[in-house]
């Protein structure tokens, strides 16, 4: 986060905290709305939702091919908080946005990673109920009138800006974007994804690399990745954290996996989706094996990560191979704690049939909202 951004966020959670505390003593406590199935509406259901706990923007993606291949995350989060809706201060924290952004670059054998945060109303954080519209410490993420995605991300180390061009419309999770995250009914999420994005990229290192001169600016073309998820539940009992790929397939169809897994690495539900090139259903399975490749131990958070995974699902045996070891985030400055979030290489009998991303969560320590 920049410091910056640090100072105001510290400075106006301490306001709000020293107001009278009759301003809101009497006021009714905040109570989050279930999730239950419903038809998904766009382009108002692009938009935040700010009546639920938890909702992220997340878009992955690999820029470049073969040698000067290199993985790229933007993450938008918002967050409700407990605060009470009927304090009148304009620092109460009731509406909280992050940001994450990431390159991985595999000539400098880690992440360039930045992030950012403040509280909704102040100091240009703001999001729109209506459609995409996302600001936040001069980083923006919007969706044009014609379905474009605009970002614009100018990092300490990097400036990234980037249009993503969806090719079929919204893939809806689950059941019609009713998305389940456990055995009980409360354990869900509202969740659609947009595969198979056509990305133009431009990125200026503003730090000597290994392959690139300072203040060099390099253009670049990929494939993305975006998922727009949102939900008022936490974990079911047990689990500590997740397990989760967006692959874009060669063949112009993609797969989407999760599982939720316990402390001792077990599963504890799971879900596997097939789409072809138009986003209709080829194949989904609850019962998915992964089984783990080896271990990475951060030097940051002393986790051990699984360098990659064996995949099983039907008669299928599909390996995940990341670009680079390295790809966790320190995300303790923003949402907290820290995560694995890696560009990865989906094989099938050594033959690589997909590109993407593999999100691992809860290995240094379980999952908190």
């Amino acid at each position: 986060m920049h410091q910056r951004n640090r100072r105001y966020f510290m400075q106006a959670l301490l306001v709000s905290n020293a107001l009278p505390i009759s301003l809101w003593a009497n006021s009714a406590s905040v109570v989050y709305p279930p999730v239950r199935p419903r038809v998904l509406v766009f382009p108002k259901d692009y938009g935040a939702h700010p009546e639920f706990r938890t909702e992220w923007w997340y878009l992955t993606g690999w820029l470049g091919s073969g040698e000067n291949a290199l993985g790229f995350q933007i993450t938008f989060f918002r967050s409700r908080t407990q605060h009470s809706p009927d304090n009148p201060s304009r620092f109460a924290p009731q509406q909280l946005l992050f940001a994450h952004a990431a390159l991985a670059i595999p000539a400098e054998g880690k992440l360039r990673y930045a992030d950012v945060a403040g509280r909704v109303g102040t100091a240009g954080a703001s999001f729109d109920t209506t459609d995409t519209q996302l600001h936040l410490a001069n980083w923006t993420m919007e969706r044009t009138a014609n379905d474009r995605y605009q970002f614009y991300i100018p990092a300490d180390t990097f400036t990234l800006r980037l249009d993503a061009i969806p090719s079929q419309g919204p893939v809806l999770r689950g059941d019609r974007g009713y998305s389940a995250k456990g055995p009980s009914p409360e354990l869900a999420s509202y969740y659609y994804s947009r595969p198979q994005l056509n990305v133009i990229a431009q990125i200026e290192l503003k730090e000597k690399s290994l392959k690139a001169k300072q203040g060099a600016l390099i253009k670049y073309s990929g494939i993305g990745w975006l998922d727009h998820e949102w939900s008022s539940s936490l974990l079911m009992t047990g689990a500590v954290g997740w397990d989760w790929i967006g692959i874009n397939l060669l063949d112009g169809g993609s797969i989407m996996a999760f599982r939720i897994r316990d402390k001792a690495g077990k599963t504890l539900f799971s879900e596997w989706d097939r789409r072809d090139q138009k986003g209709r259903v080829l194949e989904r399975h609850s019962n998915a094996i992964w089984e783990v490749v080896g271990q990475w131990k951060s030097p940051r958070s002393l986790a051990n990560y699984p360098k990659g995974f064996l995949i099983r699902v039907g008669n299928q045996e599909l390996r995940l191979q990341t670009l680079i070891q390295d790809q966790e985030l320190d995300a303790r400055a923003s949402t907290g704690g820290f995560y694995y979030e890696g560009a990865v290489e989906m094989s099938q009998n050594k033959v690589v049939i997909g590109r993407g991303y593999l999100e691992l969560t809860g290995y240094s320590q379980a999952v908190k909202f």
